[in-house]
């Protein structure tokens, strides 16, 4: 399990491990939690037998340094197809990443740019019959408009185990472009 920590505003941060989220219980800098789920951290025993333990909340705002993320979301294969769900967004067809490619939907060749919204997930069999085209010239829509996700959307794409109260949280903040895509993955 990774814990969610947020910045005292609530916006997030970074995924980190229980013993670093123990570590920020220790020093008080633990201002709220958020979440249903627990995790429970065993230390050591003390003189009586007893041993102590430590609960941590999914999903903890934290005091300290703010990092601004916001446009600092890496475009990558494995987030654009996580993006997508592994959907092909000409055929409609779910595949797995060793299937799928990156498509440009204004080809490069042609002034395109390498960003979110002109990028797609593209079976390989659909990538190469659009060619160099735009999906108008190869008749072929697009099922989706593409989009940059937003702060929350990118947490969701960098963790694949994610608990069901971080999903809760993330979800709700995610733009209405997310919305038509199955949460399933």
């Amino acid at each position: 399990m990774l814990v969610l920590r947020l910045n005292k505003a609530g916006m997030p941060q970074e995924w980190i491990h229980p013993e670093s989220a123990a570590k920020l219980y220790c020093q008080n800098k633990v201002l709220f939690e958020l979440g249903e789920s627990d995790c429970v951290l065993h230390g050591g025993w003390n003189r009586q037998g007893k041993q102590s333990t430590l609960t941590l909340s999914s999903i903890i705002a934290c005091d300290g340094k703010v990092a601004d993320l916001t446009g600092k979301i890496a475009l990558n294969n494995r987030f654009l197809f996580r993006r997508d769900n592994h959907i092909c967004l000409y055929c409609g067809n779910q595949f797995s990443p060793s299937q799928l490619t990156r498509d440009h939907i204004t080809p490069r060749s042609r002034g395109g740019r390498d960003c979110w919204t002109n990028v797609a997930t593209a079976c390989a069999r659909c990538n190469h019959a659009k060619g160099a085209r735009t999906p108008e010239e190869a008749s072929m829509p697009l099922l989706a408009v593409p989009f940059k996700p937003n702060i929350y959307e990118r947490f969701y794409l960098m963790n694949r185990r994610i608990l069901a109260d971080q999903m809760a949280f993330l979800s709700s903040h995610f733009s209405q472009q997310r919305q038509w895509l199955p949460l399933n993955r």
